[in-house]
């Protein structure tokens, strides 16, 4: 009987400490613009907090690509450019859009192919030392969106 309680006493735990990392962060919209070959995708997606404290992307990866980058592309007199970004806020009871011209997260050197219709989980680390698994669905070239 003892033992049987030391145990139950260890899953809760166990629960507990799991129930801690989960982020108050979600997902929606989560896609990838697929170019051929092994030239970099893009990925985009929305970003909301339940929270009521603010949170920040810090860092992406995925295990279907060697590298993952959160960048940021702007537009300044008449001239594109993209930026590595070090985080990207999601405000308290908030939202941030990842979007073609804005941010979104640079999937670099794929190690498979990756097919319009495929499945690919990135895997974002937040400030609050959460993490949160994303699965995005691959879209052609030409995509605009989800």
């Amino acid at each position: 009987m003892k033992t049987s309680l030391l145990f139950l006493a260890s899953l809760l735990s166990v629960g507990a400490a799991h129930a801690a990392e989960t982020s108050s962060v979600k997902a929606s919209g989560a896609w990838i613009r697929v170019l051929p070959g092994s030239l970099p995708a893009g990925g985009y997606l929305t970003l909301e907090n339940s929270s009521d404290k603010g949170v920040a992307i810090t860092g992406a990866a995925s295990a279907d690509y060697a590298d993952a980058m959160i960048h940021k592309s702007s537009t300044e007199t008449g001239m594109g450019r993209m930026e590595m970004v070090d985080k990207v806020p999601v405000p308290a009871k908030g939202q941030v859009a990842f979007a073609p011209g804005g941010y979104h997260v640079m999937l670099m050197q794929p190690k498979h192919p990756v097919n319009p219709g495929d499945k690919v989980v990135v895997t974002f680390t937040l400030s609050d030392g959460t993490t949160l698994p994303v699965t995005f669905t691959a879209k052609p070239a030409n995509a605009t969106g989800p």
